[in-house]
């Protein structure tokens, strides 16, 4: 027994095991640092987890009942499906509820895909304010009229209706169809030097925007100025997109949009200054700025008088916009319609021979375009079809009670789509195909149901130069229809859509320009 517990009390642990064995365990810096510091750690990461907690709080409570996600990715949201918005996505959107919501770096958004709430949120400007994309102000200055609500802005609109008057057309479509005569002769140039099919995008943007700074401008902005505005504006119409970087940091899409607008309004302002300098002279009026400058001169004119060389400069910037963008997107989808619908291709050209009685050298007039009413139908369906801008965001001024059961909360972004409007098949049968001749009938429900043609918006802030756009889309098709033909050369991404502010063929629209077989 002796000999047991002598044994037993010299039984001790190897010194292995005992407390030096555990410094050889691997612990976390953050376990063993000073009480202070873990104090200071364990505080922060409870912050931020009760901040991403809340904000999934608020995600919820805004939303509500509303159709959408019921957990938002913290922080971005639906920032990553933002950055490459496809039709099928915004499609998904729209079809999942007449409201629906989501959120893109705690932005929270409603979208509504009927007509209902989509006109609802265009004609109410006490509740919700145009905002176009949240970079827009940015990148357009928050002091741009089209920014304005209320009766400063009526007041505003009321002065530039009169930039779209018909005397005020009949000045710009010399303009119009000089350049795209211009264009249409360089295609064929191009084309006899290199046949093959060339995208035609860029093409088309280059002409528009000549067309537009030539119309808005005229002689008063140089070749040097219009060349550079041209290729800078790109940058400006892809920072456009509906959502981006919310931080205008160097080197981000926004940022240098902002550089480009800061280029553009210079060479703009400076324009400006010389129409006023040629209209005190006397002279006669040869683009928008002349007319404006003109009009404020008359006696039976009475609204504002003293708009500033910047005041005018935005103006025509926010036209260039409006204008370069949709005007683009509408065209591009024109000739793409035509060259995949050969008899609409060939009625046009019918009445084309018929109203210019084959004197295909002299410019076009309104007047001839007034005895073109299936290229009018054409053109309206081509963008119902295929809508240049298929929505608008507002945001809203103080809670929005747009539903019965909802409400959107102040300082949420709200955003009317106009493609289900474009597309509902009880207005528009067959709302996929292009029929022109759905715009001929004054009884058919096309014509009867104004209320769903939201190509061009609604309400105070309905786009101001629709006429102008619709006129200028039909007119190079005019032009075109009758001095040549093409081809379309069809890829399997033809019939998708590539979203950079409006809608365009994802290949570019490959096309193959020849002069017209006058003898065929």
């Amino acid at each position: 027994m002796a000999s047991l517990r002598e044994r037993s009390s010299s039984a001790v642990l190897p010194s292995f095991t005992a407390t030096d064995a555990f410094e050889h365990i691997p612990v976390p810096s953050f376990l063993s640092a000073p009480a202070g510091s873990a104090q200071w750690l364990y505080t922060t990461i409870a912050i931020v987890l009760a901040l991403l907690a809340l904000e999934q709080s608020v995600y919820r409570y805004k939303k509500r009942h509303l159709p959408g996600d019921n957990w938002t990715i913290p922080i971005i949201g639906k920032f990553a499906d933002s950055m490459k918005p496809t039709m099928e996505g915004y499609m998904k959107q729209w079809n999942s509820g007449a409201l629906s919501a989501l959120s893109v770096f705690n932005i929270f958004i409603v979208m509504a895909s009927s007509n209902e709430y989509s006109r609802k949120i265009l004609n109410s400007p006490n509740h919700a304010e145009p905002c176009l994309v949240h970079s827009a102000k940015q990148i357009l200055r928050p002091d741009n009229w089209v920014f304005l609500t209320g009766k400063v802005h009526v007041e505003y609109r009321r002065v530039l209706n009169s930039l779209f008057t018909r005397k005020a057309l009949g000045i710009y479509v010399g303009i119009q169809d000089q350049i795209t005569r211009k264009y249409i002769k360089q295609w064929l140039a191009d084309a006899a030097a290199d046949p093959s099919a060339k995208p035609i995008m860029m093409t088309c943007r280059d002409l528009n925007m000549e067309t537009s700074l030539r119309v808005f401008c005229g002689s008063h902005i140089d070749d040097d100025a219009a060349r550079e505005i041209g290729e800078k504006y790109w940058a400006i119409t892809v920072a456009l997109e509906l959502v981006n970087f919310p931080l205008a940091l160097p080197g981000t899409k926004v940022y240098k949009a902002i550089q480009c607008r800061k280029v553009a309004l210079k060479h703009l302002e400076n324009a400006a200054a010389k129409s006023k300098i040629a209209m005190a002279a006397g002279k006669e009026p040869e683009c928008m700025l002349d007319h404006w400058v003109r009009s404020m001169e008359e006696p039976t004119y009475k609204g504002r008088k003293d708009f500033s060389d910047l005041e005018m400069a935005m103006v025509v910037f926010s036209f260039l916009f409006a204008s370069q963008d949709a005007m683009s997107s509408g065209l591009i989808y024109g000739i793409q319609h035509l060259a995949d619908h050969p008899h609409i291709f060939n009625k046009i050209r019918e009445e084309q021979d018929r109203v210019r009685a084959g004197d295909y050298d002299r410019q076009i007039t309104l007047e001839q375009l007034d005895e073109m009413p299936y290229l009018r139908a054409f053109v309206r369906e081509s963008l119902r079809v295929k809508p240049p801008v298929t929505m608008v965001p507002y945001k809203t001024t103080k809670a929005f009670p747009i539903a019965n059961d909802y409400t959107v909360p102040a300082g949420s972004m709200v955003i009317p789509s106009f493609y289900n409007s474009l597309h509902d098949p009880e207005v528009f049968p067959e709302p996929e195909e292009l029929l022109p001749e759905r715009w001929l009938d004054p009884n058919g429900s096309a014509n009867q149901n104004p209320k769903n043609y939201l190509v061009f918006g609604s309400g105070p802030h309905k786009c101001i130069g629709l006429e102008y756009a619709m006129m200028n889309i039909a007119l190079v098709l005019a032009d075109a229809v009758a001095l040549m033909d093409w081809e379309h050369i069809r890829t399997e991404k033809s019939d998708k859509v590539q979203i950079i502010a409006t809608l365009f063929p994802q290949d570019g629209c490959l096309m193959k320009f020849r002069p017209r077989n006058f003898s065929a």
